[in-house]
Formats: C-alpha cells, sequence, structure tokens
C-alpha cells in the first residue's frame, strides 16, 4: 500500500491513495525532461503551463532575425506528452505553492500533489535598471522573439522612409547589451540580415550601411569560453561588421539613445541579451536565494526540510565543485532527468537516490552562417567545423522529427542562398500608424 508523503515533517498521512501525486510547473528543458521521464511511472502526472507549448529556446534569436518560423522551434505540450497515458496538461499561471497543505495554487483551481517538480525558468534582469526594460527588450519566449523581428525589420522601413540622415542612421543602428552566447549570435544574424538578405531590397537606404553594435561590461565577450576561443569570435564578428566594444558598461538607455561610458549613442533598436534573474518560486517558498533570485537546493535538489519538493533549471541555484551552476540547457536537461528518475526510484523503493552530478559536455557558440566555436574540453573546434557541428547537436536537440526536418531545409536555403524566409511584418491594420510611429510603439 502506498502513502501520500507529508514533505513538511517528512511523515506519512494515513490515507491511501492508488498512485502518488507528481505535479511539475513549467515545461521548459528540465521541465519536459522530467515529465518525459515520468511516463512510465508508477504516478499521475500533471504539468502546469502559462503556454501551450515547449520553445527550443537557444534559437530563439533565429526567429528574432527572421531566419526561422516559430513553429520551426516549437511544439506543443500535449503533443510531446500525447503518448504518456499518466499525464495531465493544464495551460493556466501558477500563483503560489503551500508546502504545508501540498497544493499548487493556479487562477481557478488547487492542485494537490505529493511530489513537486518547479522548472519556471527565468526572465530578464535589468541589474536594478528595471526602466530600461521598454526600450531593450530581451529574448526568452517566442513572443519576444515575434516582437524583435518586428522591432528589427520595422527599422529598416521607417529607415526607407525617414528624410533626415541622422534619424536615418539612428534607425540603421542596433545595440545589443550583454555578449554572451545570445548577444554574439544575435549580433551576427542581425549582422548577416543587414548586409546580405536585405542588401538589395531597398530603394532609398542601403541596409549594409546598418551600425551592429555589441556591447559587453566585462573585459571579453563569451566569458564561459577559453579566451582563445572568444578571441576568435570577436574576429568573426568584425569580419561580419559588427562593432564590439568591451570594457563598457551601459549608463542609460531611452527611446532615442544609449549612454556608453558618458557618450550617448544615437539608436532606435536596443537589444538586452545581458542578465536573467529567477522565476518568483523563491518568493512562493519564502526560501533562501542568491543574488539572482534563485533557490538554493540540497545536492538531491530538493528543498530544504521538504524533501518531495524538486527545484531545477534556472529557477535553482545547484552548487558543484564550489561554483554554481550555469543556466543553460544542458543542466536543465540533466536536472530534469534526474529528478524523474528520483521520484521513481522513492515511488518503487527500487535504489538509493545519489545526489545530483552534471556532467559538461562542453559549449557552444556560432557567428553568422558558417563560423562556429565548440569547447568540448578534450576538443575545441573554431570556423566552419564549429559551425558543423554547432547545427548537428542543435538538431539533434529540437523536440519532433518534423522540426528537425523544417530547420534542416531552412539552414540549408539561407547558407546557399543568404535568404530568410521568414521576413514577416505582422500587426493590427486597425491601428492605421506608419512604420515610423509602429517602431515607436512596438515593445
Amino acid at each position: 500500500m502506498m502513502y501520500r508523503v507529508d514533505g513538511a515533517k517528512n511523515k506519512h498521512i494515513a490515507s491511501p491513495v492508488t498512485k502518488p501525486r507528481v505535479v511539475i510547473i513549467g515545461a521548459g528543458f528540465g521541465g519536459l525532461k522530467a515529465a518525459l521521464g515520468l511516463g512510465k511511472a508508477p504516478v499521475e502526472l500533471t504539468v502546469i503551463d502559462r503556454n501551450n507549448h515547449h520553445v527550443f529556446q537557444p534559437l530563439l534569436y533565429q526567429v528574432a532575425t527572421a531566419a526561422l518560423s516559430p513553429a520551426d522551434i516549437s511544439a506543443p505540450i500535449r503533443h510531446i506528452l500525447r503518448k504518456q497515458k499518466n499525464t495531465t496538461v493544464l495551460m493556466t499561471e501558477v500563483t503560489g505553492v503551500d508546502l504545508e497543505q501540498q497544493l499548487v495554487f493556479t487562477a481557478n483551481r488547487s492542485v494537490p500533489y505529493d511530489y513537486l517538480v518547479v522548472a519556471t525558468g527565468a526572465s530578464h534582469s535589468y541589474f536594478g535598471h528595471d526602466e530600461w526594460a521598454p526600450y531593450a527588450p530581451g529574448l526568452k519566449s517566442l513572443v519576444d522573439a515575434t516582437s524583435l523581428r518586428r522591432k528589427v525589420l520595422l527599422a529598416f522601413e521607417a529607415a526607407e522612409m525617414e528624410p533626415d540622415p541622422e534619424k536615418r542612421q539612428a534607425l540603421l543602428t542596433f545595440v545589443l547589451i550583454g555578449a554572451g552566447p545570445t548577444g554574439v549570435e544575435m549580433a551576427g544574424a542581425i549582422a548577416e540580415l543587414a548586409h546580405a538578405a536585405l542588401a538589395g531590397d531597398f530603394r532609398h537606404i542601403d541596409p549594409r550601411s546598418a551600425r551592429i553594435i555589441l556591447v559587453e561590461a566585462l573585459p571579453r565577450i563569451l566569458p564561459a569560453f577559453p579566451e582563445a576561443l572568444a578571441q576568435k569570435a570577436r574576429v568573426a564578428l568584425n569580419h561580419l561588421g559588427v562593432e564590439v566594444r568591451t570594457s563598457s558598461p551601459v549608463e542609460d538607455v531611452t527611446s532615442d539613445e544609449v549612454i556608453i561610458g558618458g557618450k550617448a549613442l544615437p539608436a532606435k533598436t536596443v537589444i538586452w541579451t545581458a542578465g536573467v534573474a529567477a522565476s518568483p518560486a523563491g518568493q512562493w517558498f519564502d526560501a533562501q536565494t542568491d543574488r539572482a533570485g534563485r533557490v538554493k537546493v540540497q545536492e538531491d535538489l530538493t528543498l530544504s526540510d521538504y524533501p518531495n519538493v524538486f527545484v531545477i533549471g534556472d529557477t535553482a541555484s545547484v552548487m558543484q565543485d564550489g561554483k554554481p551552476l550555469p543556466g543553460v540547457a544542458p543542466v536543465a536537461m540533466q536536472e530534469g532527468r534526474y529528478v524523474a528518475s528520483a521520484i521513481t526510484q522513492r515511488v518503487t523503493g527500487k535504489g538509493d537516490v545519489q545526489p545530483f552530478h552534471y556532467h559538461n559536455k562542453g559549449n557552444l557558440a556560432t557567428v553568422g552562417r558558417s563560423f562556429g566555436i565548440a569547447d568540448l574540453g578534450w576538443l575545441r573546434l573554431t570556423g566552419f567545423l564549429g559551425w558543423i557541428f554547432w547545427l548537428a547537436v542543435h538538431i539533434v536537440y529540437l523536440i519532433g522529427f518534423r522540426n528537425r526536418v523544417l530547420v534542416l531545409v531552412q539552414w540549408a536555403w539561407a547558407y546557399l542562398t543568404f535568404q530568410r524566409g521568414a521576413r514577416l511584418i505582422t500587426f493590427d491594420t486597425k491601428a492605421k500608424l506608419t512604420a515610423k510611429e509602429l517602431l515607436e510603439k512596438v515593445v
């Protein structure tokens, strides 16, 4: 006979149940891997997400730069988990958790659990300058990506109709704040969009005159990579026409300019690719968090004093070898698989749950259409070979065979023709605004 676990005191409640109830909040990389790993476990599984789709976030920048469409890098959660008979999917937003009563609260219901997995991801962090958010949108969701795509493409449209040279140049200036992998990859993609894909499409402007400026407060780009690889990536960015400014902290961002080192840089399109902050899960639990708001967890990824509550992905602060694990997809995926195994072991009583240990398989980044860097520890790749390796890894991890085929075809077409197949600008036609007015309103 099975019994529900009282996570608060690790006691057993006498009321028997048929199967333990597992609730997973969030269907990102970590949550989805946990859900898939529990598909055949003797549990009743509920997956809750405010969106109906899972997004392959590493390729969001390609949606934002018109290389791929949203459907190419996403799939409905229900479709992914459709063969799991023990799984229910709820599309709703979680508003809180009661650890004592073991309830997850949503807008219209409460969901009981015996085991809880919190994988709620992260949001943008402006380092105490939230007033910059309207002028420097980030990239965390499909909505963010399509909004940025609209903003980037509208900048060229507005410049085509702008007679004032200074205002036209401001429209054709794109500033990316933060030179991690997302900033580097997006800067290269915008450069190719301007210098190749759009080069012959306009009559009154030359898109190749666009300035793409990558700004980083630290002394170099890609701090997670070895310096030699980061330097090669910087050279590749320069070849694409990207201006890289290191040791240049941003002091202010407005609708018209960016202040860097006390100097104003007129720019109408600013993109935030710097820090992230964890979801409000730490507030739900009143738990100890790090400076980024990530919940500090035990060696088995559980919450202190609540052994039936797991926190993973960008929501969790996990220490290994004296350092916190980075908030990247491979970490979340390994944590998701570990949690699924740990819950299965506890439910079935088979085996002891060992502490979580992350196996770093390497870091990847790409600069444009044919240059990549790969740091695998035992092997480092750059240039075309690095790009091929980056491409292969991303294809393998895309959800669903259809997505893999479509993305491969899109990339092949873009590589051979320099064209972007998703250059669509969509908006409310009833608003009757000009391209310039639309640009001012787009976030």
